[in-house]
């Protein structure tokens, strides 16, 4: 099992096995005007919020980010925000109560 990094301070992983197994390669929904999202990753110090649409299963996520400047479809390292903190506070989270759901409900 490997450890992620903030792991034992934010208490749970930001991508678990389990949801790992669920969600589709990159570019798999490539096209879709309503992809499915499969989890939140967020920032309780910002308004910062990464809804994910695809992972490539090691490091690259892709999604739909709000609370910059400009809400937008992008790309992320999993690693990387996994260790992104302050002070030795975790920065991202991920909404452990979420359930996956069309975007477009999201989005409303």
């Amino acid at each position: 099992m490997i450890r992620e990094p903030n792991e034992g301070i934010r208490r749970h992983k930001l991508m678990p096995d389990s949801l790992k197994n669920k969600i589709p390669q990159l570019y798999s929904q490539d096209g879709n005007k309503n992809p499915n999202v499969y989890a939140k990753f967020f920032s309780p110090y910002s308004g910062y919020t990464f809804y994910i649409t695809e992972f490539d299963g090691k490091d690259t996520l892709f999604g739909y980010v709000t609370g910059t400047h400009f809400p937008e479809w992008g790309y992320s390292s999993l690693n990387e925000l996994a260790k992104a903190n302050n002070n030795g506070l975790p920065l991202i989270e991920r909404d452990t109560s979420f359930k996956p759901k069309k975007f477009k409900s999201i989005k409303k």
